[in-house]
């Protein structure tokens, strides 16, 4: 059976949540502070999210940011499920941008083309290309940018140049290596079954996983090769496979030296330096075919369908701060995200060149394309990490995988 997402918003009205209007006093003279609650998943950087709130409320009394970690995206894509038309529910959400789009097509979330309407040009325009437009679907704005990333190779770079490995920039090259770095101990490259991983190497080799009729084009020649190339190397023993829900052990592994080769989010940077790392790290941009591509990831800032009107003036007023370039460059510094604003680059030259590898999300930002953008995408990135789970760790033929794959992605919007 196909992966069909139960509805987001249950058949009543919708109940007030998330909003607490206090009156203060002060010098004499009262005055409403607004509240709003906000719902995160950004475990590694939930520090830099608390200072950059606290650094909001020493700015301006009138809004308050309760600013709440609720686990990995899809923790926090269940707890928001759950509390949908509660008083649990949030006023702004990270939407990771795969689930966005259901958001979206579900009336889960405000519309906030009015307030976009109303930003200066200079502002508008000096995001990096494509993440501005990322959060408007059929012209109407829904999201707002502010966490971005693009996977990038991490390398332990001493095993490299122990084997006189360089760092590869074709898959062929990069299987070759694989091979080369697999010792008794180490297998040469550990890999999520994570959709997006998967994405990144169907992208990197020219394909796609949905075409610009919003149809899934799960086998494909690049999907077939890129499986392939998978299944190859785990059959030589050169892959280490982790399911998709299992990041930290697969980081674990790269940092004891298990594996010594590694896809991931930019974003992962500051995951793996909390650990004691007995070698030199570094990251370089993926393999790349001429004409290829790397998806976007990340998330879209939402308000909530249920916030009131003052949550929604007051979540935008705390998003429009959030993107100053001071407070980007400070973001970034902290999360290892990318700077979404031009304006905030010239302050993150110290921090890029104090580790190069910090930049190989940066330096492919210009090939990098949105995540597809249909409601259904969501369930399909369920089916994907099922597909390799078969392959990689079960055995399957990833041709009769990817065919299956396909049909029960194709059901879902037939």
């Amino acid at each position: 059976m196909p992966d069909v997402p139960r509805p987001l918003l249950p058949p009543r009205r919708w109940l007030r949540a998330g909003l607490a209007a206090v009156t203060l006093t002060w010098a004499g003279a009262t005055f409403a502070q607004t509240e709003i609650t906000f719902w995160h998943a950004m475990d590694s950087a939930q520090g830099t999210v608390d200072a950059l709130v606290e650094r909001f409320h020493d700015e301006q009394d009138e809004v308050r940011v309760d600013a709440r970690y609720v686990g990995s995206y899809r923790e926090a894509q269940t707890k928001l499920l759950a509390a949908f038309g509660g008083p649990d529910e949030p006023d702004l959400f990270q939407a990771e941008i795969a689930f966005f789009p259901r958001l979206v097509a579900e009336g889960a979330v405000q519309d906030l083309t009015a307030e976009a309407a109303a930003l200066p040009a200079a502002f508008t325009e000096d995001f990096v290309p494509g993440l501005w437009a990322y959060g408007e679907l059929d012209g109407r704005r829904y999201g707002l940018p502010w966490n971005a990333s693009t996977p990038a190779l991490y390398l332990n770079a001493s095993a490299l140049e122990r084997a006189g490995v360089a760092p590869p920039a074709t898959w062929e090259a990069f299987a070759d290596a694989a091979d080369a770095l697999t010792t008794r101990r180490a297998r040469g490259v550990v890999f999520v079954g994570d959709s997006w991983l998967f994405e990144m190497m169907v992208r990197s080799l020219g394909g796609a996983l949905v075409d610009d009729a919003g149809r899934p084009t799960l086998d494909t020649p690049e999907a077939r090769e890129a499986l392939s190339l998978l299944a190859d190397l785990e059959a030589r023993g050169s892959l280490a496979f982790f399911g998709a829900d299992e990041t930290t052990p697969a980081i674990l592994g790269f940092v004891r030296t298990r594996s010594l080769m590694a896809f991931a989010s930019i974003a992962n940077w500051p995951d793996v330096r909390r650990f004691s790392v007995a070698f030199d790290l570094t990251a370089v941009p993926v393999p790349m075919r001429e004409g290829g591509r790397v998806p976007l990831g990340g998330a879209q800032l939402v308000v909530m369908r249920n916030a009131t009107p003052e949550a929604r003036a007051a979540a935008w007023r705390f998003w429009r701060w959030l993107m100053e370039p001071e407070q980007i460059a400070t973001w970034v510094e902290g999360s290892y995200y990318l700077p979404i604003r031009d304006a905030a680059r010239p302050l993150l030259e110290g921090f890029y060149a104090e580790e190069p590898g910090r930049g190989a999300a940066l330096a492919q930002l210009d090939r990098a394309v949105p995540r597809p953008r249909i409601p259904a995408f969501d369930a399909m990135r369920g089916i994907l990490d099922d597909m390799m789970e078969r392959v990689l760790r079960g055995g399957r033929d990833p041709g009769e995988a990817l065919a299956d794959a396909q049909a029960r992605a194709e059901a879902l919007v037939e």
